[in-house]
Protein backbone atom coordinates (compact mmCIF):
# COMPACT_ATOMS: atom_id res chain seq x y z
CA UNK A 1 0.00 0.00 0.00
CA UNK A 2 1.43 3.36 -1.02
CA UNK A 3 1.10 6.24 1.37
CA UNK A 4 1.19 9.86 0.39
CA UNK A 5 3.81 11.95 2.18
CA UNK A 6 2.48 13.86 5.17
CA UNK A 7 3.13 17.21 3.51
CA UNK A 8 0.78 16.28 0.64
CA UNK A 9 -1.99 15.36 3.06
CA UNK A 10 -1.55 18.45 5.24
CA UNK A 11 -1.32 20.70 2.20
CA UNK A 12 -5.02 20.06 1.61
CA UNK A 13 -5.84 21.88 4.85
CA UNK A 14 -3.56 24.88 4.41
CA UNK A 15 -4.73 28.16 2.88
CA UNK A 16 -3.40 28.90 -0.59
CA UNK A 17 -3.46 32.15 -2.50
CA UNK A 18 -5.22 30.34 -5.36
CA UNK A 19 -8.10 29.55 -2.98
CA UNK A 20 -8.97 33.24 -2.68
CA UNK A 21 -12.21 34.38 -4.29
CA UNK A 22 -12.36 38.16 -4.15
CA UNK A 23 -11.85 39.02 -0.48
CA UNK A 24 -13.24 35.64 0.63
CA UNK A 25 -10.58 33.13 1.71
CA UNK A 26 -11.59 29.50 1.36
CA UNK A 27 -9.98 27.37 4.05
CA UNK A 28 -10.48 23.72 4.71
CA UNK A 29 -11.07 22.60 8.24
CA UNK A 30 -11.87 19.37 10.01
CA UNK A 31 -14.42 18.35 12.64
CA UNK A 32 -13.98 14.60 13.15
CA UNK A 33 -14.63 12.37 16.17
CA UNK A 34 -13.88 8.66 16.62
CA UNK A 35 -15.20 6.89 19.71
CA UNK A 36 -14.96 3.29 20.87
CA UNK A 37 -17.00 2.36 23.92
CA UNK A 38 -20.08 0.80 25.45
CA UNK A 39 -23.68 1.95 25.09
CA UNK A 40 -25.06 3.33 28.36
CA UNK A 41 -28.78 3.24 27.57
CA UNK A 42 -31.08 1.75 24.97
CA UNK A 43 -31.52 4.24 22.11
CA UNK A 44 -34.60 6.43 21.94
CA UNK A 45 -36.08 7.98 18.81
CA UNK A 46 -37.35 11.54 18.94
CA UNK A 47 -39.11 13.66 16.40
CA UNK A 48 -39.95 17.31 16.83
CA UNK A 49 -42.79 18.67 14.71
CA UNK A 50 -41.63 19.42 11.19
CA UNK A 51 -38.11 18.08 11.75
CA UNK A 52 -36.37 14.83 10.89
CA UNK A 53 -36.44 12.05 13.49
CA UNK A 54 -33.25 11.33 15.42
CA UNK A 55 -31.99 8.31 17.36
CA UNK A 56 -30.20 9.25 20.58
CA UNK A 57 -28.11 7.15 22.96
CA UNK A 58 -25.21 7.55 25.37
CA UNK A 59 -21.76 6.03 24.93
CA UNK A 60 -19.14 5.56 27.66
CA UNK A 61 -15.42 5.74 26.93
CA UNK A 62 -12.76 4.94 29.54
CA UNK A 63 -9.24 6.15 30.22
CA UNK A 64 -7.02 4.07 32.47
CA UNK A 65 -3.61 4.90 33.88
CA UNK A 66 -1.26 3.62 36.54
CA UNK A 67 -0.21 5.90 39.38
CA UNK A 68 2.62 5.35 41.76
CA UNK A 69 6.32 4.66 41.60
CA UNK A 70 6.67 3.50 38.02
CA UNK A 71 4.25 3.08 35.16
CA UNK A 72 6.44 0.28 33.75
CA UNK A 73 6.46 -1.98 36.81
CA UNK A 74 3.41 -3.57 38.38
CA UNK A 75 3.53 -1.25 41.42
CA UNK A 76 1.03 1.52 41.91
CA UNK A 77 -2.72 1.86 41.65
CA UNK A 78 -4.76 1.79 38.48
CA UNK A 79 -7.04 4.78 38.03
CA UNK A 80 -9.91 5.04 35.59
CA UNK A 81 -12.01 7.90 34.27
CA UNK A 82 -15.27 7.34 32.37
CA UNK A 83 -16.53 10.00 29.96
CA UNK A 84 -20.13 9.95 28.71
CA UNK A 85 -20.99 11.11 25.20
CA UNK A 86 -24.42 11.89 23.76
CA UNK A 87 -24.70 10.33 20.28
CA UNK A 88 -27.31 11.52 17.76
CA UNK A 89 -27.99 9.64 14.51
CA UNK A 90 -29.89 11.53 11.79
CA UNK A 91 -29.02 9.50 8.64
CA UNK A 92 -32.25 7.61 7.76
CA UNK A 93 -30.89 4.08 7.24
CA UNK A 94 -28.32 4.28 10.02
CA UNK A 95 -30.82 5.92 12.38
CA UNK A 96 -33.30 3.05 12.01
CA UNK A 97 -30.72 0.24 12.29
CA UNK A 98 -29.16 1.89 15.34
CA UNK A 99 -32.54 2.26 17.02
CA UNK A 100 -33.51 -1.34 16.30
CA UNK A 101 -30.31 -3.23 17.14
CA UNK A 102 -28.18 -1.26 19.61
CA UNK A 103 -28.80 -2.12 23.26
CA UNK A 104 -27.34 -1.08 26.57
CA UNK A 105 -23.91 -2.68 27.10
CA UNK A 106 -23.10 -3.19 23.41
CA UNK A 107 -19.55 -2.32 22.35
CA UNK A 108 -19.61 -0.02 19.31
CA UNK A 109 -17.40 2.28 17.27
CA UNK A 110 -18.81 5.68 16.26
CA UNK A 111 -17.47 8.16 13.70
CA UNK A 112 -18.94 11.60 13.36
CA UNK A 113 -18.57 15.25 14.20
CA UNK A 114 -18.92 17.23 17.40
CA UNK A 115 -21.73 19.75 17.70
CA UNK A 116 -22.28 22.39 20.39
CA UNK A 117 -25.74 23.83 20.88
CA UNK A 118 -28.08 25.50 23.31
CA UNK A 119 -31.59 24.71 24.45
CA UNK A 120 -34.05 26.03 27.00
CA UNK A 121 -35.13 23.54 29.65
CA UNK A 122 -38.61 23.28 31.17
CA UNK A 123 -37.64 25.80 33.88
CA UNK A 124 -36.83 28.33 31.13
CA UNK A 125 -33.07 28.12 31.81
CA UNK A 126 -30.68 28.20 28.86
CA UNK A 127 -28.40 25.17 28.82
CA UNK A 128 -25.45 24.09 26.69
CA UNK A 129 -25.36 20.68 25.04
CA UNK A 130 -22.51 18.81 23.37
CA UNK A 131 -23.52 16.09 20.92
CA UNK A 132 -21.70 13.74 18.57
CA UNK A 133 -23.52 13.61 15.22
CA UNK A 134 -22.83 10.07 14.01
CA UNK A 135 -21.96 9.42 10.36
CA UNK A 136 -21.06 5.77 10.91
CA UNK A 137 -21.74 3.18 13.62
CA UNK A 138 -19.95 -0.18 13.65
CA UNK A 139 -21.28 -2.96 15.89
CA UNK A 140 -18.35 -4.71 17.59
CA UNK A 141 -20.15 -7.07 19.96
CA UNK A 142 -23.49 -8.72 20.17
CA UNK A 143 -23.37 -8.58 23.94
CA UNK A 144 -26.25 -6.16 24.10
CA UNK A 145 -27.69 -6.09 20.64
CA UNK A 146 -30.98 -7.93 20.38
CA UNK A 147 -33.80 -7.49 17.90
CA UNK A 148 -36.59 -5.49 19.55
CA UNK A 149 -39.20 -6.70 17.09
Amino acid sequence: MLRRPVWQVLRQFVRHESDTVGSLVLERSMNRVQLLGRVGQDPIMRQVEGKNPVTIFSLATNEMWRTGESEVTQGGDISQKTTWHRISVFRPGLRDVTYQYVKKGARIYVEGKIDYGEYTDKNNVRRQATTIIADNVIFLSDGGMKDRA
